[in-house]
């Protein structure tokens, strides 16, 4: 796979590391056979020439998505190139045509959605990125093509993946198979909702994966002759079936037992069951749960499954009881018995167990202990029954556990394959194999033994199938291969398989024998082998053995060989269990004949699980013989089962197990490095730069380089170049020979270069300098001298300023010191004057003080004295007065008592105002002549006191005057008169205030009253209002009614007036027309003719009813007949106006066929189009007519029509509805006059911006909405037929054609030459601006609305858009330099076209490009690693997605200067930013999605056509012309 022959000091290698696997690094020293290398991570190590790889420096940045396209095919190579693919999400590669698929421990969803599906259909192998939908539509096209069965063999070690790869090749044959489904679930649904099951009771979880499949599983997916899937089965191979009884550490037994363990407590009381760790079969590891899983949940949704599978509740019971039984048969024990080699149950809980066995399986205790404990030995004289010693009965417990559980595994999987359903009648099927992976652990049994058996079956197959496609590789290009060795792994085989001799036979023959062990195998083994390349004895060991496989060595431990290998079953199993009560256990064991029995029980004493195994393993590889093979390697990246995880020495391990790197050791064996001519004179032309100048074929170039450079022992094919191994290198070394001497020249010419123009500029540079300096030398001589004469002006100047600075100073000093002076003279003045000032204000403020202290004191010691006096004075005249004044106080008490209640009142009084104040008008006039009255009173009041006070001087001084009994009798009287007064002024008031609280009071409850019964009248209004309403919606449907009836009598009754020309319309009507005509305003002009005159009626409405109504509705036939035979031929078009259309609405209009309930005419229109469509659905002149027609009809519809019922017309309905028949006829023709009169008259030029809206009845409506269906039909079959047109040639134009290229390499000397290669670049893209054109011409011809051409080009271009893209983003050999200036150059001439078409009809077409535009920007940019992720998405490329940009980014490659992509850093960053995406979306899928809806409406269409339609001027067409059915269709002079 390498050569140390072109390693050099100074060549990029790989070198092994025992961390890392491989490692890069470069050669320093080089010691005979032995290389100094400085690797990567800064060390130096040392290794041998032989064991050092050659590094590709070229090799794309993204990878190779095939890795037979590798420069270099050897292991760290293939190593690099699937690590630096993962790193960017891309999971699947190929090699030749096998897919290695990476684990990604993540959801990836844009890689598996319904449109990728889309993409990979039918897409030639290799032309799109690698995917597992590639493998599968090879496999689908060539069961179809060839009819030939296919199979797809998926295989890996547990978790990586081979289930869910599964998954996704079911769903997309299902997506390519049609969808035939059985009770509405498609067959891939039915296989998918199957997995639960059979993961239940087939998966287990082992060292290396918590869900491990412990079988293989080859789904069957079945075809009918139309390729469509018909069926589907399941087989199942090599279950572990000695995983029932034991289990290592940290394993689990399968899930099924822990699910049951886990099923809710009536399941666990029914079962008697408990915690797992109390089961023999499953305590012997410590591991019982499993993280992040839920058994229980587990159970559950396991039943779910049962359901929808189709196994019903009774089954499903007994399932789980042949479970339950096989838990309790694993804890009875044997203890020895009293017999010699006899066996007895080991005590109460063995009995326990035995007895909830038989009740769970329904068979008899007492024959089930005898089933364990003891066999039967038929003789030709007697049947023996010998018992068994414990050893030998837990071999026989065992065995029935492992058969019990083989059974039901069996008979599920059968119960599946009838839910599914299978297809006898099925021509050819796809087989889908998911099987185990190569195993190698620390601790090897039976189990890895079997597994890597039938790795080494496979790989057998896998090997022959990689060598027979390199036969067909070299046959296709003719090259000569007879000489190639291919090494195979027969010997292993015969190892392990052989009769006699082989490791499983001498294993069965060891199990036949009682007294063998396994040292006693082992030995016969060496014995037998001992010289067998292929068998290695360890030296510690003597039960271990190793056999070196292809994936490596091996090493087993044949401890528990022979328990696990025997598998018979043992009569009396089979009589129990046959003999079960439950239909089920016995339908597992069906009784065999007794002369079968007979017969086969000394036969099923060897029967073995090896023999099994390997009697399954060849059925299995005959089946894969029988089918075309196709291979798919899954990959674990890590074991830690966490994304963005690359663990090298793991990968190599998987690879090498998966026989990938067996592949490449077969492909290095002829040929491993291949390269098309192109590439070839591309990366190795500079060898020979004569042959390039030449005008030489590819292919003699090549050879003409090989021929010169000396190789031997390459191969020239049509179209590749086949290299041996170590010849890339080789040829790579004499390259860089080649540009290291270049480069020394061109860095020779350079430097020179480079010291001849420093030396000219250095001299340059001096010249001006030394100018410069003698320069500055006379600009400082004659600065010193302008400094001298300044000096001395400076000095004068200084002087006087210093003189004059000083005497100014003293000045102002002196100025200052005299102001200071004066101010402090001022101040102590002041404060001198302010002094005396203040203490006279005081000595006055205290004199006055004193002065005013000694009055006051006087005063009040006069008035203190008066006091005393006159009080001495005053108690004595008390003591007179003091029985006659008695009464007087009395009755002063009283007085102020009533005061006191009188201002309490007076304030209650207030109170009541203020809370009054928002009462009604009437109240508040009372409250405020209440308020006026207490104010009276309360003047009054003030009046008796002002007397009272008067009175009581008064009574004073007439008791000092007179007598005072006669003065004290009148006060007494006055003062009782007065106190009675007021208490009757109280009395009334508290009577009046009374009065008005209760008025107050009746106004609130009259207030109530009434407003309770507005409300209620207000109720009653309202049902009223709904009343009339529904009476005016039934008047209102009834007047509607009546108005249809009417309508349809007033058609045919004005078709008999035009009919007769000598009755009503050749006399009076006919002059009035001709008078309103004539006036032009005919809606508006007053006819002086009175048509509702009843005399009128009378007289006319006979003549009327003479026609008969046969021949009025024969001539509309005949006239709808003749409009339908019309309009069936090319009419043409009246400027920019399509005839037929015009002419179909007057004769609608004028038959008033919008206003009838019934009619033909509109179905019969539908028809005529419909038909005219489906026949020449290809031709877009005719789709183009019919749909300038249908549009311009469909137009006309919309501004006239409206719906029956509307508003605006409903009084115009219930005044027709009250007048006569000839009074409706001439309302009619008031309404309706300017739509058809004028077209018969002529007399408006008007289009329809003078026409009134027509009330339309269902037909007219439902007419428009088919007329509506068909416009969008028709735009679809236009768009569809240029989309069908251009398909082929967007494939092409994605990628520039190989010849131009090679036309590129070979130079540009012949300018004519590279302008005629230029033509034929685009001529593909001309190609597509030609179809444009052709859709153009006709919809520009037919005077197609341009609103929808825009609509046209603007999805043409979107399509054109997502084609281009998403082929850019799935094909790698698309986004290289040169292809970008290749679609950069079509794209041209698509711009190009639009601008020819104008806006009017391209309109936006060309933004619609802009994913295309700008990914090609980005392919064509210069200095790609200088530009930063914010520059990217936001200046190049805006529109383009993160994800979007970094799939790019990591597919770019330059083929013509050979620069590199974006820096690592931004890819970095864009790698984060996509992974924050895939977890907050659900679907986020990189490719553009073609949006095949009808982007427009009506209310669009008549929008973008603002001028109106004049119809008027259209001239009929002569078919029928001369009709006079048709004569209002003449246009006519006003």
């Amino acid at each position: 796979m390498g050569t140390p022959v072109n390693i050099i000091v100074g060549s990029h290698v790989w070198v092994a590391d025992p961390t890392l696997a491989w490692i890069d690094g470069q050669v320093v020293k080089i010691n005979r056979e032995e290389a100094e290398i400085h690797v990567s991570n800064g060390k130096k190590v040392v290794a041998k020439l032989s064991e050092v790889y050659p590094k590709d420096l070229e090799a794309p940045p993204a990878g190779v998505d095939d890795m037979t396209k590798l420069s270099y095919l050897h292991e760290p190579g293939v190593l690099q190139n699937l690590k630096t693919r993962y790193e960017l999400n891309e999971i699947y590669t190929y090699t030749g045509n096998i897919l290695i698929a990476i684990n990604p421990f993540q959801r990836l969803l844009h890689l598996y959605n319904s449109h990728m599906m889309q993409q990979y259909k039918g897409a030639p192998f290799g032309d799109l990125s690698p995917h597992v939908f590639a493998i599968a539509d090879v496999a689908y096209r060539a069961m179809i093509n060839e009819t030939k069965s296919n199979s797809i063999l998926v295989s890996g070690e547990s978790g990586a993946g081979k289930t869910e790869t599964t998954k996704m090749l079911m769903r997309y044959l299902a997506f390519l198979g049609g969808r035939s489904s059985t009770e509405g679930r498609t067959v891939e649904q039915q296989v998918l909702e199957s997995n639960p099951v059979l993961e239940a009771f087939g998966n287990a979880k082992t060292v290396r994966n918590n869900n491990s499949s412990r079988f293989g599983k080859f789904v069957e997916i079945q075809f009918d002759k139309h390729g469509r899937i018909s069926g589907a089965a399941i087989r199942t191979y090599l279950l572990e079936r000695s995983r029932v009884c034991q289990i290592s550490d940290p394993e689990r037994n399968y899930h099924c037992f822990y699910l049951l363990c886990a099923a809710p407590q009536e399941e666990i009381q029914k079962y008697k069951l408990g915690s797992p760790k109390t089961f023999h079969y499953l305590n012997q590891s410590n591991c019982y749960e499993l993280v992040g899983v839920s058994d229980a949940r587990d159970y559950l949704a396991t039943r779910r499954a049962m359901d929808i599978v189709g196994i019903s509740e009774k089954e499903q019971e007994a399932i789980f009881r042949v479970v339950a039984a096989i838990l309790h048969l694993g804890n009875i024990d044997f203890a020895k018995g009293k017999e010699v080699d006899s066996s007895v149950l080991k005590d109460d809980k063995s009995k326990f167990h035995l007895k909830t066995v038989s009740e769970l399986l329904m068979s008899d205790p007492k024959a089930l202990g005898d089933a364990l404990l003891k066999r039967t030995m038929i003789t030709p004289e007697e049947v023996i029954k010998r018992s068994l010693d414990p050893l030998n009965a837990v071999v026989s417990r065992d065995g029935l556990a492992k058969t019990l559980y083989s059974r039901l595994f069996d008979w599920l999987v059968d119960k599946i394959n009838v839910s599914i359903g299978q297809d006898p009648n099925s021509k050819s099927l796809i087989g889908v194999l998911d099987i185990y992976g190569f195993e190698s652990f620390k601790h090897n049994s039976f189990e890895q033994f079997c597994i890597n058996f039938t790795n080494e079956k496979l790989q057998q197959h896998f090997n022959q199938h990689v060598f027979k496609m390199e036969q067909e590789e070299y046959t296709k290009e003719e090259i000569n291969w007879s000489y190639i060795e291919f090494v195979d792994n027969q010997d292993v085989l015969d190892l392990i398989e052989k009769k006699p001799g082989g490791v499983i036979a001498l294993l069965d023959e060891a199990c036949m024998f009682p007294k063998s062990t396994p040292e006693t195998f082992t030995s016969k083994l060496y014995q037998t082998y001992k010289n067998h390349k292929r068998l290695l004895k360890p030296k510690l060991s003597p039960t271990d053995f190793i056999i070196s496989h292809y994936a490596g060595k091996v090493q087993y431990q044949s401890d528990q060989f022979l328990d696990k290998n025997k598998d018979y079953v043992v009569p009396e199993h089979q009589d129990l269990l046959s003999a079960s009560k439950c239909p089920f256990v016995a339908g597992l064991f069906p009784s065999v004949p007794e002369e079968t029995t007979k017969t086969s029980s000394k036969s099923s004493k060897f029967s073995s699980i090896g023999s099994c195994f390997k009697l399954q393993l060849q059925q299995l590889m005959e089946t894969l013989n029988s089918t075309e093979p196709h291979y798919i390697r899954c990959v674990k990246p890590n074991n830690l089962l966490n994304p963005a995880i690359f663990e090298n020495a793991n990968i190599m391990q998987q690879l090498r197990c998966g026989g990938v790197l067996e592949a490449i050791r077969i492909s290095c064996a002829g040929y491993p490095t291949r390269r098309a001519f192109f590439e070839f004179l591309n990366r190795f032309g500079l060898l020979a730069p004569e042959v390039i100048e030449g005008n030489y074929d590819e292919k003699v170039a090549c050879q003409k380089i090989l021929d010169k450079v000396g190789i031997k022992g390459f191969q020239i094919g049509k179209t590749k170049v086949f290299l041996r191994a170590g010849q890339m290198a080789e040829l790579d070394a004499r390259r860089a020979f080649i540009l290291s001497n270049a480069a020394k020249a061109i860095q020779r010419r350079i430097r020179t270069h480079y010291a001849r123009k420093r030396f000219i500029e250095l001299r340059k540079i001096a010249i001006y300098l030394q100018s410069l300096w003698r320069r500055r030398l006379a600009c400082k001589l004659y600065q010193q001298k302008r400094r001298e004469a300044a000096a001395v002006k400076i000095q004068k100047i200084l002087r006087r300023y210093h003189a004059r600075k000083t005497y100014k100073k003293l000045c102002v000093s002196v100025i200052v010191l005299q102001t200071s002076l004066r101010a402090m003279a001022a101040r102590k003045e002041y404060r001198y004057r302010r002094q005396t000032k203040a203490a006279i204000a005081i000595e006055g403020q205290w004199r006055c003080h004193k002065a005013s202290s000694y009055y006051k004191k006087l005063r009040k010691a006069a008035i203190i004295t008066q006091c005393r006096w006159r009080g001495r004075i005053g108690r004595r005249e008390l003591r007179k007065l003091k029985m006659a004044a008695r009464e007087t106080g009395a009755l002063k008490e009283a007085k102020d008592k009533l005061e006191k209640r009188v201002e309490e009142l007076t304030w209650r009084l207030q109170l009541e105002k203020r809370m009054r104040t928002a009462m009604e008008e009437a109240k508040t006039q009372e409250i405020s002549k209440l308020q006026s009255s207490l104010k009276g009173m309360q003047t009054k009041i003030d009046e008796a006191n002002v007397l009272v006070v008067k009175e009581r001087e008064a009574s004073k001084k007439a008791i000092e005057e007179a007598p005072p009994v006669i003065k004290e009798t009148q006060v007494i009287v006055e003062d009782t008169k007065k106190i009675d007064s007021l208490r009757e002024e109280v009395e009334r008031l508290k009577a009046s205030l009374q009065r008005e609280k209760e008025r107050a009071d009746e106004s609130d409850r009259i207030r109530a009253q009434v407003q309770e019964l507005s409300e209620e009248r207000l109720k009653k209004l309202e049902d009223s209002d709904k009343k009339i309403q529904q009476l005016q919606y039934s008047l209102h449907r009834l007047e509607e009614k009546c108005s249809n009836l009417e309508s349809e009598n007033q058609v045919f009754r004005q078709q008999a007036v035009s009919m007769a020309p000598n009755k009503f319309l050749s006399g009076r009507s006919r002059s009035i027309l001709q008078r309103g005509s004539e006036s032009g305003h005919f809606g508006d002009a007053k006819i002086p003719l009175d048509l509702h005159n009843h005399s009128l009626n009378l007289r006319d409405l006979p003549e009327l009813e003479e026609t008969p109504q046969k021949s009025l509705n024969e001539k509309q036939q005949e006239n709808q007949e003749l409009l339908i035979r019309c309009i069936s031929h090319h009419l043409g078009f009246a400027g920019n106006r399509p005839i037929a259309a015009c002419i179909i609405y007057k004769c609608l209009l004028h038959w008033r066929s919008f206003e009838v309930e019934r009619t033909s005419i509109f179905d019969r229109i539908i028809h005529t189009l419909g038909h005219a469509i489906e026949k020449t659905q290809d031709n877009n002149d005719i789709l183009a007519y019919w749909l300038s027609n249908a549009s311009t009809l469909l137009l006309l519809l919309q501004r006239t029509l409206k719906a029956s019922g509307a508003e605006g017309m409903a009084p115009q309905r219930r005044r027709s509805s009250s007048i006569t028949l000839f009074g409706r006829m001439t309302q009619s023709f008031r309404s309706t006059q300017g739509v058809s009169l004028a077209f018969v008259n002529g007399g408006m030029t008007g289009g329809t911006d003078t026409l009134c809206q027509v009330e339309a009845k269902y037909p007219a409506l439902l007419f428009k909405q088919q007329l509506t269906a068909y416009v969008e039909k028709i735009y679809g079959m236009i768009r569809d037929n240029l989309k069908k047109e251009i398909s082929p040639l967007l494939g092409l134009c994605i990628q520039a054609p190989r010849t131009s290229r090679a036309s590129l390499v070979k130079g540009s000397s012949r300018s004519l030459a590279n302008a005629a290669a230029q033509q034929a670049l685009i001529a593909h893209w001309q190609g597509i601006a030609k179809s444009l054109q052709n859709i153009l011409d006709p919809l520009e011809e037919n005077h197609v609305p341009p609103f929808l051409v825009r609509k046209v080009f603007t999805q043409i271009f979107s399509f054109i858009n997502v084609q281009l893209f998403n082929s850019l983003l799935l094909r790698r050999e698309c986004c290289s330099f040169s292809n970008g200036e290749y679609v950069k150059a079509g794209l041209a001439e698509l711009e190009s076209w639009c601008n020819n078409a104008t806006d009017e009809y391209a309109g936006s077409a060309w933004d619609e490009l802009k994913h295309i535009r700008q990914a090609i920007g980005f392919l064509v940019i210069h200095q790609k690693p200088k530009k930063t992720l914010d520059e990217l998405s936001h200046n190049l490329c805006p529109v383009l997605s993160i994800q979007q940009l970094y799939r790019i980014s990591t597919m770019y490659w330059d083929d013509k200067y050979g620069t590199h992509s974006v820096s690592s850093d931004v890819i970095g960053s864009m790698r984060v930013l996509v992974t924050e995406d895939s977890n907050n979306t659900l679907s986020n899928s990189f490719l553009l999605d073609d949006d095949s809806s009808i982007p427009f409406s009506v209310d669009d269409i008549s929008k973008s056509m603002g001028q109106l339609i004049g119809i008027s001027d259209i001239e009929p067409p002569a078919l029928i012309r001369e009709n006079s059915g048709f004569s209002f269709l003449l246009p006519r002079a006003n």
